[in-house]
């Protein structure tokens, strides 16, 4: 039950956040809602990277498994929208903007590898620090 809550919570609060970037992109910055997704999509790729680097075997943060999932199966799940992508790239699609369409696509996705490679790096360097104590 732990478990089912910890994903759960994490997925709630990852959704809001999701939201809350939405509102700020187009309500406040007055930005197309492409920018949000792809900043959910980026920023959700390096933090499930890095947790996961962070609290792996070789890790130097040893968290139990509800936290793992509710950082990467709860809070990440919810953040990033793979779905949200592939109707933003279909609608531009419908409207025949294929050029855009294809832009879009291949730098989010491209950016996301990135975002979790440049996670990786970082959270490996962490974990090759030594540990104060």
């Amino acid at each position: 039950m732990r478990l089912y809550l910890a994903v759960g919570c994490g997925a709630a609060i990852g959704s809001l956040t999701r939201f809350l970037s939405g509102y700020v992109f187009v309500s406040l910055l007055g930005l197309n809602a492409l920018w949000s997704t792809a900043f959910v999509n980026v920023v959700g790729s390096w933090v499930i990277m890095a947790f996961a680097t962070l609290t792996g075997p070789d890790g130097r943060l040893m968290v139990g498994q509800a936290w793992r999932n509710f950082v990467m199966a709860g809070f990440c799940g919810g953040l990033t929208t793979f779905s949200a992508m592939s109707l933003d790239t279909f609608i531009l699609l419908f409207e025949g903007d294929w050029r855009l369409a294809a832009i879009y696509l291949i730098s989010v996705v491209g950016l996301s590898l990135a975002a979790a490679w440049l996670g990786y790096l970082m959270a490996s360097r962490l974990n090759r620090l030594p540990v104060a104590g």
